[in-house]
């Protein structure tokens, strides 16, 4: 992999004096790389784990971090999302923290190592946890306090966590400051909107959270209910509502950023429309964000969001008065695709107050008879609109939606249309548009599915804006009723030419209908009328930021390769006893910049033979990407060597044509397809086309048909395997994976799994970089685990993973309950449980197994087998210490 342009390999060996004229040029194509590998020393965090009680025998895991500076400070409560734990809020603490506040993370009951069932933020479990951890942090030396007991405090926090905030704020008048992103109001309204069963999401819910088993028992049996019966009934409604911020509306009286996804399904724009204006009415300041992104996927703006919600505090809870914290509303919009790597433009709009949902109405005339469609038989086959869990970050059906590609489903015969007039100008939609229609059904309960689609000229696949739809229950229909829809706020621009169509479906995938069939029949009883929101005004696009720093980074990139050339004479000659070797990296060590005692990297040392895949593992900080850039030459290393095939690795080594990798995404041509977006990338620095293995590789990766589509239309899981297919391209004997199923829903990852194993199956070598530990173990030979920027442990899996002291001991029948209590009453067993196939023994430190089986013989257990029994998660939280 030679990453320089084909033309500056000659300038390279022409005279120096050259080089300075190539700068500019090579700039935009490193100047990232550079910036990229920039390393920082950043300010030091201290962080306490411990166990906390909190009353009635459950115990949550916490995680204090505080600045090293000396003084009181304000302090941050920072809850996970549901299904998560602590850790994944780690990253955001760090960063408060050197920002001056006091922060504590939690582990919610239920959830990593914290005890007891899932309540869902029950005021008397969860939001009663928040209150304990309140009065923690008022006896802690580090935190500011506004009088004894009282702590200056923020709660912030997304989805399960963004709930938490907001109840917190309701139950405690500690609390001074909230910053909740992509939640519910009302939890009642989220999973059963207008009376109807959003069956997918929420079984999606449960599962995430373990099972019904791990959830309160009332909440077990509501959803069993619910989910039998297709159908809420008022005890749901009424447990629901009880969790539901909504229940303290009157007492939230903070400062309070409201943070929203625009492609969310589960938690609508319409949950934060009546939280701020519950808190607004109030008395509270209120600021509302809405962002790309949600759970149904897209760009979620993180480094936007995390620095906006820091500012917000900044204000609210140090005082700060200069500090901006933002217009009152603010939405992102998506203006096309960036023709460099394909991905989302994104703009923010903004207006000095928040507008709510129908401002500035505009009546839109629709057309169309009295419409008469079926509810089928069990309501399949169902439409489709939104799919929870597909997507990931950037690359959701919502933005794909955004960039005017339609994704949307309905089945002839089960819906109703209604349409407008071509436009005459273009009209943008913020807000929920609203329309009255008259329903009749042969049954006396019909259920529909309302959906506002942008119709293009010419025949195009209509859009649904953000894949949302409005579910309605109309209970008296068999007599006829009018219903008033309120269609799910969006914000959309539909342009000039185009029209509106009104949809009324009688299924969707993701909700429960009747599963008895019917008729309905459907008529318009007025306009349509959309809010424009006129108040609200769009940004001017920036400069370019490479404008500012080109002129600069050319001189610095131009010094920088005039040294590169001058240390190139001294690389060291081949090791032909490492001709057969894809790696061997010995004592690599990277020092922080301006450090020179802060190590990214530390005395490193291992080797990689031909066939294997060697997973590299280690938390966040660990010195993973670090070494993978060393390796390709990217960066170098301030000690140690790196010798790929025998040959030393310097930025522009030959030998790194031997490499294919893998880093942080690649850029594609999104009007191209996948299939000419390949072969320019090959041909570009005039490479031979029969090189490039194209075909082979294109079966390795599996891509189908789709490599004939253009990009722009890809899944997220698409383009990531379009870029492992880009890596692969002249069949590299060694490929670097750095994150390879980022973003991937599990069939994706599962199918990229079987792409390295395939092409490691043909003697190549795969070196791939992943924090799915269970993806690691199935996919790996061979390990790696980094921490603290050192090697911990490196090996093949079976050996890293079985070197455990929890033994399974296969037996050739049942071991009854007097046997068992014997095995664990012996002097060398810690504990012993029933497992499907024998016992799970673990022993007390320092015995082996041998002592065990002439033990397990001596009671007449009916031995057949004996081994290890420890996941790949428990080996690596044992080896860097749970520092993960």
């Amino acid at each position: 992999m030679d990453l320089r342009l084909p033309g500056l390999r000659g300038l390279l060996r022409g005279p120096r004096r050259l080089l300075a004229a190539g700068a500019a040029v090579v700039v935009l194509a490193g100047a990232g790389t550079w910036t990229a590998t920039a390393l920082d020393d950043p300010p030091a965090v201290h962080r306490a784990d411990r166990m906390l009680g909190t009353g009635g025998g459950v115990r949550l895991d916490t995680s204090y971090f505080t600045p090293a500076g000396p003084g009181r400070h304000p302090a941050v409560l920072l809850a996970h999302g549901f299904g998560g734990s602590k850790d994944d809020v780690r990253r955001q603490a760090e960063d408060l923290a050197r920002d001056g506040y006091a922060v504590l993370t939690w582990s919610a009951r239920g959830f990593g190592r914290s005890t007891g069932r899932i309540g869902l933020n029950d005021p008397q479990g969860e939001v009663a946890d928040v209150s304990r951890l309140i009065d923690w942090l008022a006896r802690q030396p580090q935190v500011r306090l506004d009088r004894p007991g009282d702590p200056r405090v923020g709660v912030a926090g997304a989805s399960y966590g963004g709930a938490i905030a907001l109840l917190a704020a309701g139950h405690d008048r500690r609390v001074d400051a909230i910053a909740p992103q992509i939640t519910y109001w009302n939890l009642a309204d989220a999973l059963f909107p207008n009376g109807v069963f959003k069956k997918l999401w929420t079984s999606v819910f449960v599962n995430s959270g373990g099972g019904c088993a791990r959830f309160e028992p009332a909440l077990c049996r509501m959803y069993q209910r619910v989910a039998e019966s297709g159908r809420p009934d008022a005890e749901a409604r009424r447990i629901l509502q009880q969790r539901s911020p909504s229940a303290v509306a009157d007492r939230i009286r903070v400062p309070t950023l409201l943070v929203q996804g625009q492609s969310d399904s589960l938690f609508p724009l319409g949950q934060a429309d009546a939280a701020a204006r519950a808190i607004k009415a109030g008395g509270a300041p209120v600021a509302v964000d809405w962002i790309a992104g949600g759970h149904d996927g897209g760009d979620l703006e993180s480094d936007r969001i995390q620095a906006r919600v820091t500012t917000w505090f900044d204000r609210y809870l140090k005082g700060d008065t200069g500090a901006d914290t933002g217009p009152a509303f603010r939405v992102t919009r998506t203006s096309g695709v960036d023709s460099t790597d394909g991905a989302a433009v994104l703009r923010g709009a903004s207006a000095r107050t928040y507008p709510g949902l129908a401002a500035g109405p505009r009546p839109i005339a629709l057309s169309g008879p009295p419409q008469r469609f079926e509810n089928p038989a069990g309501a399949d086959p169902p439409a489709v609109s939104a799919l929870p869990g597909l997507g990931g970050s950037g690359g959701s059906l919502a933005q794909l939606s955004a960039l005017g590609v339609g994704t949307a489903l309905d089945f002839p015969g089960q819906y109703g249309r209604f349409d407008s007039a071509p436009l005459g100008s273009d009209l943008r939609i913020t807000g929920s548009p609203t329309v009255t229609v008259h329903v009749r059904s042969t049954t006396d309960d019909a259920v529909l599915f309302a959906k506002l689609y942008d119709v293009a000229p010419g025949g195009a696949r209509p859009v649904l804006p953000a894949q949302l739809v409005t579910p309605v229950r109309v209970t008296g229909a068999k007599a006829g009723k009018d219903v008033t829809l309120t269609l799910p706020a969006i914000d959309h621009e539909v342009q000039k030419g185009h029209r509106l169509r009104l949809v009324l479906a009688s299924t969707d995938l993701g909700y429960a209908s009747p599963a008895a069939p019917a008729t309905y029949t459907v008529t318009l009883k007025g306009h349509l009328t959309v809010p424009t929101a006129p108040s609200v005004t769009t940004a001017s696009a920036p400069l370019p930021a490479w404008v500012w720093w080109l002129p600069a980074a050319g001189a610095v990139l131009a010094l920088a390769l005039v040294t590169t050339a001058r240390r190139r004479t001294g690389t060291p000659a081949p090791d032909p006893a490492l001709a057969d070797v894809p790696l061997q990296i010995t004592g690599l060590t990277k020092r922080y910049a301006r450090s020179a005692d802060r190590y990214a990297v530390r005395d490193v040392s291992f080797r990689v033979e031909q066939g294997q895949v060697l997973g590299l593992l280690g938390p966040n900080g660990a010195g993973k990407t670090t070494t993978l850039r060393m390796l390709m030459g990217l960066i170098r290393p301030d000690g140690g060597e790196i010798r790929v095939f025998g040959h030393a690795i310097r930025p522009g080594a030959p030998v790194l044509s031997r490499v294919g990798a893998f880093v942080e995404g690649a850029g594609f041509l999104p009007h191209l397809s996948g299939r000419d977006n390949l072969r320019l990338y090959w041909r570009a620095p005039g490479r031979p086309a029969e090189d490039a293995h194209l075909e082979e590789a294109l079966r390795i990766a599996g891509l189908g048909e789709a490599l004939e589509r253009p990009v722009r239309t890809y899944s997220q899981g698409m383009r990531q395997r379009l870029a492992i297919a880009q890596a692969m391209l002249g069949l590299p004997d060694l490929l670097i994976l750095d994150e390879p199923t980022n973003g991937l829903a599990p069939p994706q990852i599962r199918e990229m799994r079987e792409v390295m194993i395939r092409y490691a199956a043909g003697g190549r070598t795969v070196i791939v970089s992943s924090h799915l530990l269970a993806e690691v173990e199935q996919t790996c030979t061979h390990l790696v685990v980094m921490d603290r920027g050192r090697l911990v442990q490196a090996g093949p899996v079976g050996e890293i993973v079985g070197s455990g002291d929890t033994l399974l001991v296969g037996t050739a029948a049942p071991v009854e309950q007097p046997v068992l209590e014997k095995v664990a009453a012996l002097p060398q067993v810690a504990s012993a449980v029933r497992a499907e196939d024998g016992l799970l023994v673990r022993l007390e430190p320092g015995h082996t197994a041998d002592g065990l089986v002439v033990e397990l013989v001596r009671l007449d257990v009916p031995v057949a087998s004996l081994g290890p029994h420890r996941r790949l998660e428990d080996a690596f939280l044992t080896l860097i210490g749970g520092s993960a």
